[in-house]
């Protein structure tokens, strides 16, 4: 087959494309050029072909893709505002026979009291950021376009995912330094009370959804789950690396999510660090029986393995940072504790008083 991915160098869609490359698939990239150099360092370069744009130059990408070859599937990896969609249906109509859109789980409203657990394809949708309300009506454009005939469109909804090249995700947003702090043993921030429930998925198990979604008629018009399914408390995830790293049981120390989306570095809930305010917080649990029977879709890197081989690419590549010479997580900890403390003096004198 003739691919096209827009984008090709990011965490998933490199592994997509050493997937294609494998079972001989004519692979070409759409970005703005990084020298055939993937996520994590891999390299392409002789074994894609790249045109080289910015797809949110909406006249420049359309012509160019009219100029370009006809492919029989378009993987949009890269599609994040509804403007970029609808300019994605003008620039493909006509030229390609499937496009599959790269959503988020995230576009679910959770919690929401109509959504069970697991959430699965048809749960409602309502981005609670605005990273996931883009992409809600993304989705909604292209579902439009696919229903009028324009396009051929598979939506898949990828969960927390990483690969070689990543962080270890946290409660502070995958900070470098904390790999250090658990092989030294000092305290870990959870949100909340820690037992939110999570799931992560290596990219090389998610991108082989995408690769077996293309040009799978099975797949046209539907939407998907590749997640993780290794469902963990947050405090299970970090004692799960903690193991495979030989690092000791760690310790947590809870504070309120609510209170970390105010204390952490960001504009707005929005941000990147209030993921936690968003996302985190929630319970994480999705079903992929519709991957698994359409795609052949399989969980085969457990999370301790995956975590283990993370963190040996974050050492060979001198990716972790020095924890003594950061000391944000050790300050908020500390105001923490004297704020926990003033707070159970304050209550006792408060009980004293209504005796």
């Amino acid at each position: 087959m003739k691919i096209l991915i827009l984008g090709g160098t990011g965490l998933i869609s490199t592994q997509i494309t050493q997937q294609l490359l494998a079972r001989g698939d004519e692979v070409w990239h759409y970005n703005r050029g990084r020298r055939g150099i993937g996520f994590g360092g891999v390299a392409f370069e002789g074994a894609v072909r790249t045109l080289q744009g910015d797809r949110g130059q909406f006249a420049t990408f359309e012509t160019q893709m009219h100029d370009a070859p006809v492919f029989d599937c378009v993987m949009d990896m890269i599609g994040f505002l509804p403007a970029e969609a609808e300019s994605a249906v003008r620039a493909f109509t006509g030229r390609t026979a499937h496009y599959i859109f790269c959503s988020t789980v995230d576009v679910y409203a959770h919690p929401h009291p109509a959504a069970l657990l697991p959430y699965r394809e048809d749960a409602p949708q309502y981005g609670r950021n605005s990273y996931a309300a883009n992409k809600v009506l993304c989705e909604s454009v292209l579902v439009a376009a696919h229903a009028a005939g324009a396009l051929t469109v598979t939506v898949i909804r990828p969960a927390a995912t990483y690969a070689e090249g990543a962080g270890i995700l946290d409660s502070l947003r995958g900070r470098a330094t904390h790999v250090d702090r658990l092989r030294k043993g000092k305290p870990i921030i959870v949100h909340g009370d820690g037992q939110s429930l999570w799931c992560s998925c290596h990219a090389t198990d998610v991108a082989r959804a995408f690769v077996n979604a293309a040009g799978n008629a099975a797949t046209f018009g539907r939407a998907y789950h590749a997640t993780g399914e290794e469902f963990v408390t947050w405090e299970q995830h970090h004692e799960i690396v903690a193991g495979a790293i030989g690092a000791p049981q760690p310790t947590f120390v809870h504070i309120p999510t609510s209170v970390l989306a105010r204390v952490l570095p960001g504009a707005s809930v929005a941000d990147a660090a209030h993921w936690t305010l968003t996302n985190f917080q929630f319970n994480n649990i999705f079903d992929n029986s519709a991957a698994r029977a359409d795609l052949g879709f399989r969980y085969t890197v457990p999370w301790r393995v995956g975590a283990r081989r993370l963190v040996d690419w974050l050492d060979a590549h001198g990716r972790i940072a020095n924890s003594d010479e950061n000391d944000f997580d050790d300050r908020l900890i500390d105001a923490w504790r004297a704020a926990t403390l003033e707070l159970q003096s304050k209550t006792e004198r408060l009980r004293a008083s209504l005796v």
